[in-house]
């Protein structure tokens, strides 16, 4: 029995993705063999070719399943918080510590820039500014955060933790960097705030 193509092409995809992330998170985009790799999964180096056009555009495809399991994760730290203002800042935070994790820090925070160019500009920060523009809008509808334009604080918060997470992943001193980029952070999102957060 033949099975659909689209679940054949689905397998090839993910099995592709998992062997670069694999390779990309112990040795390096730059150091990752692409023949190495799709060999471990039984694959040629066209398979990679024809679904994502060449290892760059791999390393994208590794890039925005890592960044949906980022999401789901900050997701469920600011479901799990005692408020909507705690969970907001808890979220933030989170993030900011997710670039100790040795998988993320070297894909999505060394070699994601070093490759893909400026995060910011990434397609992924679209959708994460528009989701911190909602919970912006939400938390001003209940009172919790002061009269600043959405967006524009969007925007701004959005910048500040992806530039406190490249430089924690840049650092001498991961740990360190983490703990001071986290109090500053805090600090600042505390200016954000009204008396009845």
């Amino acid at each position: 029995m033949h099975r659909p193509r689209n679940d054949m092409i689905a397998e090839t995809r993910a099995k592709l993705i998992g062997a670069a992330r694999r390779a990309f998170g112990t040795l390096g985009y730059a150091n990752a063999s692409m023949d190495d790799f799709t060999a471990e999964v039984g694959l040629t180096r066209g398979a990679l070719y024809h679904h994502f056009g060449d290892k760059k555009g791999l390393l994208q495809a590794v890039i925005q399943e890592i960044d949906a399991e980022m999401t789901a994760r900050l997701n469920k730290v600011s479901r799990s918080a005692p408020t909507r203002w705690h969970g907001f800042v808890e979220e933030c935070v989170a993030y900011i510590h997710m670039a100790l994790e040795p998988e993320i820090q070297r894909i999505m925070f060394r070699d994601g820039p070093a490759v893909l160019g400026d995060i910011s500009q990434w397609p992924s920060t679209s959708g994460c500014v528009a989701s911190i523009t909602r919970s912006i809008d939400q938390l001003k509808a209940d009172g919790l955060m002061t009269g600043i334009d959405s967006e524009a604080a969007a925007r701004l918060i959005n910048g500040a933790s992806s530039h406190a997470a490249l430089w924690i992943a840049n650092s001498d001193d991961p740990q360190r960097t983490s703990k001071k980029a986290a109090e500053g952070f805090r600090t600042l999102l505390e200016g954000l705030r009204t008396a009845k957060a």
